[in-house]
């Protein structure tokens, strides 16, 4: 059967309204006189200069803007430990700068004896932003690097919530989520993965809109920076399985590999021995800060249990990852109707932060894109962004307890550190298993209560079942789609 593309939006189409649609966000328009009219036609009626668009653009220059504030403590004293732990003003920039050779001039793992532990996109930011650093005395360098890569940071952030808002469909109201996400304000400028983000954003946008080659290669250039993004092609698979259309996954999973090589082949021919050293890096590594694993050790440590080693780590969290793999699989094969891209791809990104060796407070980036696409609902949203707020005051405060037993009032126990970790778990898996129910009953997915299929699958919104697997005779009955309905 010949694949088709769902059309492009030709003429104007309403868009969906949070302050409608979202029975919690209706609840807090009253200040600003309640949600919008009936009469009103957002999409059809020009707003002026006041665009969807443009409103994103500020408000995720207000968010970047108070995330460089939460900064300040340690942009006017230094990033020194436990300082930088207790004003929870930490970030990685001033510290690799300082300790991988950057500010001597070392270009990460292309220079000579470079140990940098971040694939090669990441260390070619690093060290192309290290050129740009001006002289003058230690700190005042490691200030300026770190504002460098702040704001480029910023215009990535813009990036990636105007990707979003254009996605297909009629929500680009959701990429509010990610403009006004307090755990992108917290988080953002700690590491380099609003770069992956922004990048496996554009390539899932150049997916829904068909273009597999342009999508292939922004994930593969998103994999090469952090490595999360390959993961979506287990989606891919899993839609191309249940479809029968398989040029999806080819071309796409094809000009991913080819962006992959071509960007790190330069590296390997380099250094060999400086590329390979994130990968031993990461397979030998054990128990990591937030983890699951590290939390049971705390736990083990002090009721006298024994704990995990490195390899027990490396055994549990891969064997872990598979079994949730392989029940995702089970998900996209059994429901009634073919799950959309965004859940596939939210559950496994998801799974793989609550299996992985170490849960790094940033890690949150990659969750909040793809959860905007998953499942659109403010609430859970709110809820699950204050607990990962309360994560990420509960690390730095552990973090300044444990790097330089400081004064006790600043100090967090252990115990409520672990209580944190096992919130921040609790509260992932509660959204995972909330995208599972909406697979399962499309009614309560707000993407197709609106009578749509699935507006970033590509090549596979509206497609009919080839194979799927059934458990039960009596099957939840899906919602109609309008013919020829693709927003």
């Amino acid at each position: 059967m010949h694949e088709t593309l769902p059309p492009e939006d030709g003429p104007r189409s309403r868009i969906v309204v949070p302050s409608r649609s979202d029975a919690f966000l209706r609840n807090f328009t009253e200040l600003i006189g309640g949600p919008l009219g009936t009469r009103a036609a957002p999409g059809l009626v020009s707003p002026g200069i006041y665009t969807v668009e443009r409103v994103l653009i500020v408000l995720t220059a207000l968010a970047a803007l108070v995330g460089l504030l939460l900064k300040g403590y340690c942009r006017v004293n230094g990033w020194e430990t436990p300082t930088q732990f207790y004003a929870t003003c930490y970030s990685d920039f001033p510290e690799l700068f300082r300790n991988r050779g950057m500010a001597s001039g070392v270009f990460p793992i292309l220079g000579s004896g470079s140990q940098f532990e971040y694939p090669v996109l990441i260390a070619l930011i690093a060290g192309v932003t290290a050129w740009l650093v001006p002289g003058g005395d230690a700190n005042a360098r490691s200030l300026a690097y770190f504002d460098i890569n702040a704001v480029l940071l910023g215009a990535v952030f813009m990036a990636m919530v105007l990707v979003i808002a254009r996605m297909p469909g009629r929500r680009p109201w959701d990429a509010a989520m990610v403009a006004l996400a307090p755990g992108i304000v917290l988080a953002g400028t700690i590491n380099w993965d609003l770069w992956a983000a922004c990048l496996l954003a554009v390539g899932m946008y150049f997916f829904a809109r068909g273009r597999l080659v342009a999508a292939g290669i922004l994930i593969g250039l998103a994999t090469a920076v952090k490595l999360y993004p390959v993961l979506v092609l287990g989606p891919i698979l899993l839609l191309a399985l249940r479809t029968g259309r398989w040029r999806p996954l080819l071309v796409t999973g094809g000009a991913a590999a080819a962006a992959w090589l071509v960007v790190n082949v330069p590296f390997v021919a380099v250094n060999p021995s400086g590329w390979a050293y994130f990968f031993q890096y990461s397979a030998e590594r054990g128990a990591g800060y937030s983890s699951a694993w590290f939390a049971y050790n705390l736990v083990a440590g002090r009721v006298g249990w024994a704990g995990l080693s490195a390899d027990g780590v490396s055994v549990l969290s891969v064997g872990l990852f598979v079994l949730a793999c392989a029940g995702i699989a089970g998900v996209a094969l059994t429901a009634p109707r073919r799950p959309r891209l965004a859940q596939l791809a939210f559950l496994v990104v998801a799974a793989f932060i609550l299996t992985g060796k170490v849960y790094s407070p940033q890690y949150v980036v990659w969750l909040v894109p793809l959860l905007a696409l998953a499942r659109p609902r403010w609430r859970d949203f709110l809820v699950w962004q204050g607990v990962e707020a309360l994560h990420w005051a509960a690390i730095w405060l552990y973090l300044g307890q444990v790097t330089s037993a400081g004064p006790s009032q600043h100090n967090l126990d252990m115990p409520y550190y672990v209580l944190a970790v096992a919130a921040h778990m609790v509260a992932v898996a509660y959204l995972m298993a909330r995208v599972v129910w909406d697979i399962f009953d499309p009614a309560h997915d707000p993407i197709r209560r609106h009578h749509v299929d699935d507006p970033h699958g590509g090549f596979f919104a509206g497609a009919p079942d080839r194979v799927r697997l059934r458990l039960r005779r009596r099957a939840v009955p899906a919602l109609p789609l309008k013919a020829g309905s693709h927003a």
